[in-house]
């Protein structure tokens, strides 16, 4: 008979306490109280960077009846703070799955909790806003976990974007022949996302959040992407005087999630905290230069203050926002363009590479391409995207340490025969890990 998990108890910073079952790793966690509303996709869900210092409540009520693969993982690591569910599946049933979910968050360190009424919680959260929790499967006091709780600091003021990103630079060479070199500042990024990139000719060079102007021109790039992440985007003091630093040299630029809201930062806009924010995978988002309808999916608890149907001059060109949230009018996109209308740069709010969620925003990358496409000089054959490639030596560098530091992916997100399709390809420049 299979021994049942220890009680498990869940404290939210305003005194709402919550008991299940303990749910992956015994003992005690920390972190802001938040829900996801997306039926699929756990997996990426807890291996998105975005959600780090945060304790990640599943409104699905059957979790793990997938299992862990070893494909779908957006990163190297579970990043969740914790993870609460209602009903934990004793069983996963998937050809894809290697092993429980229970058995990963044990292997990780992951506290977690189950048989929790998620419902309840969710509703609670929707009313009184996200908020600091614990969960304990080592304590029995409410009143002492809450002291504990009470003590732990606030996701206002958090910059907590060079905790999650990469140390060392690592370049994803593209699908076929070159087109254009792209240079990703990591925030947090997905894994999915410089894959989306390589489908479509993109050379990505990832590079740390802390890179600086000169290093990323060293770098010679078409185009600069900034990534999502956690944290508060008003603390990003040295990102967002990177990009304007990227605008100001005339840089195509391209961001999602915190790279929208620093993008929005760079332009004079403010950002600000949201209730409970949008996080799952069916968000309704209305593209307001073509006016279609995109459901999208989201993770963000920060939003970008700035009014619709507004065009605000800067510096660099004409701001305004070009997308919006159609459950609450939430900016959720915004471009900035010349005196004669001529895109410069642009960002959204949600996750066009859909790992998990829909695909409806994935057109957003070729945007990216048109863009560097319309901005780019005429390289001579000497400096083409191929033959700079070929010059630095980055075609074949370590690929075999590549392959196994991240494995690939069709572009549905399912496993792909690495003997049949090696892409995209990673490899790292001299020095590099």
């Amino acid at each position: 008979m299979v021994e049942s998990p220890p009680p498990a108890l869940l404290v939210l910073e305003d005194g709402r306490t919550f008991r299940g079952r303990a749910f992956g790793a015994i003992g005690e966690t920390f972190g802001e109280a938040v829900f996801a509303t997306g039926m699929s996709g756990y997996q990426e869900t807890l291996t998105d960077p975005s959600y780090h210092r945060q304790v990640v409540i599943a409104t699905a009520p059957h979790i793990g009846n997938t299992g862990w693969n070893d494909e779908d993982s957006e990163s190297d690591r579970i990043w969740v703070a914790g993870y609460v569910v209602r009903d934990a599946a004793r069983i996963p049933s998937s050809w894809r799955s290697r092993r429980s979910l229970d058995s990963e968050l044990q292997a990780q360190g992951v506290v977690g909790m189950r048989d929790v009424d998620t419902r309840a919680l969710t509703r609670h959260i929707r009313e009184r806003g996200a908020m600091r929790v614990g969960v304990s499967s080592v304590e029995t006091s409410a009143a002492a976990l809450l002291e504990r709780v009470q003590a732990q600091p606030s996701m206002v003021g958090a910059h907590l974007a060079d905790e999650v990103s990469t140390t060392e630079p690592y370049i994803v060479m593209p699908d076929g022949e070159p087109r254009f070199r792209v240079v990703a500042v990591d925030l947090g990024i997905k894994s999915m996302t410089p894959a989306r990139m390589a489908e479509r000719g993109l050379e990505v060079h990832v590079v740390p959040s802390t890179t600086s102007l000169s290093e990323m021109e060293a770098l010679h790039p078409d185009g600069v992407f900034f990534s999502n992440g956690p944290g508060d985007p008003e603390a990003a003091d040295r990102q967002v005087a990177l990009l304007t630093s990227v605008l100001a040299a005339h840089i195509p630029y391209f961001g999602i999630c915190f790279g929208n809201q620093l993008f929005g930062r760079a332009l004079g806009f403010g950002t600000f905290k949201l209730g409970y924010g949008h996080r799952g995978i069916n968000q309704p988002v209305m593209d307001l230069t073509t006016r279609k309808v995109e459901v999208t999916a989201h993770n963000h608890g920060f939003a970008v203050a700035a009014a619709p149907w507004e065009r605000h001059q800067t510096p660099y060109g004409i701001a305004e926002v070009s997308h919006i949230c159609l459950n609450d009018d939430v900016v959720e996109g915004l471009q900035l363009t010349d005196a004669d209308g001529r895109l410069l740069a642009f960002s959204v709010q949600y996750h066009p590479e859909a790992a998990a969620g829909p695909h409806d925003a994935s057109h957003l990358f070729d945007r990216f391409v048109s863009l560097m496409a319309t901005h780019a000089p005429n390289p001579t054959k000497e400096d083409s995207p191929t033959n700079r490639a070929t010059k630095e030596r980055l075609v074949g560098r370590n690929q075999e340490a590549a392959d196994a530091k991240r494995r690939p992916r069709s572009s549905d997100g399912g496993a792909v025969d690495a003997n049949a399709q090696r892409s995209p390809r990673l490899s790292t420049p001299e020095g590099g890990v």
